[in-house]
């Protein structure tokens, strides 16, 4: 993150490194997972990844209504659900504003694209929440498929009901050319949402 110039974890050669991780905190840093209500999780379970040190940023230029949000008791709120595992090793699993809340349950679109991306005729996924007048949100996933694949949004539901749990999968799909992406390549779920 650019705010923990730039480096807040890493997976380093003198600890170790696990596949998949974004490592251990480097020198200096502290990072901490919290819940909802600031409370500190155990290993293995999801929360925001906060995280202080010498390398974190002042404050965001001209912006202290967003700085003060950010930046809370010293700690930096990074915005990123992660877990640690038992050896200390940090994952990311999702992003806060993307957390989709379906019927009460947390959705992560992380999970579910990771599951999707699996298919044979999938090249490219991207899920979002969209409103539903009864639960709250519902999964609504964008799909590009690779060249001389197809399948149908039916039997796309119908493969993801089978490799995932029921309040997760997705019970719309659309699919798309190309999904809308920055410069590094990232996709632009804001534009999706619009």
């Amino acid at each position: 993150m650019s705010e923990g110039s730039p480096i807040v974890t890493f997976n380093q050669k003198s600890i170790g490194r696990k596949p998949g991780s974004i490592g251990k905190p480097v020198w200096g840093v502290e990072v901490k997972l919290v819940d909802a209500e600031g409370k500190e999780v155990t290993a293995g379970e999801k929360g925001e990844l906060l995280f202080r040190g010498h390398n974190v940023m002042n404050g965001y230029y001209n912006k202290p209504e967003e700085t003060a949000k950010a930046l809370q008791n010293n700690w930096m709120h990074s915005g990123d659900i992660g877990i640690q595992d038992a050896d200390g090793f940090y994952y990311i699993v999702d992003r806060i504003k993307d957390m989709i809340i379906r019927a009460g349950f947390k959705v992560y679109p992380r999970e579910i694209e990771e599951i999707i991306i699996k298919h044979e005729s999938v090249s490219l996924v991207a899920v979002i929440g969209v409103p539903h007048e009864e639960l709250g949100e519902e999964v609504k996933a964008y799909v590009v498929l690779k060249q001389q694949h197809t399948v149908s949004e039916k039997e796309l539901i119908k493969w993801a009901k089978e490799h995932m749990a029921d309040y997760k999968y997705p019970r719309h799909i659309e699919f798309v050319s190309a999904m809308p992406m920055t410069a590094t390549g990232k996709i632009l779920k804001r534009e999706l949402r619009k």
